[in-house]
């Protein structure tokens, strides 16, 4: 499994543009196949910056997005609003405690 994490920082007046963004997609990339988990998070120190975790049942799932032209259409959409450049991390599990 492959879990993705991308931190995306918007001009404060484009929160809501890409919240509608989000909402509008979110079902969309939850149902990609080898998607099995979506969530958006706020930072809770900055309002205007939020991140993506997702989780991916392989990185060849993952990529098959990122090469989609559901991928695609949503950047095109989302990295306007930007006011720093997105940073992203593929990571996976070496070690669990439960």
């Amino acid at each position: 499994m492959i879990k993705r994490i991308v931190k995306m920082t918007f001009a404060p007046e484009k929160v809501d543009e890409f919240l509608t963004v989000f909402e509008d997609s979110k079902a969309l990339i939850r149902n990609f196949e080898g998607c099995q988990h979506l969530e958006l998070l706020n930072d809770v120190n900055s309002t205007n910056r939020f991140f993506t975790l997702s989780f991916w049942q392989s990185e060849t799932d993952l990529d098959n997005y990122r090469q989609s032209e559901l991928f695609k259409t949503t950047w095109a959409k989302t990295k306007p609003l930007f006011i720093e450049k997105a940073e992203a991390w593929s990571l996976s599990i070496k070690s669990e405690v439960r």
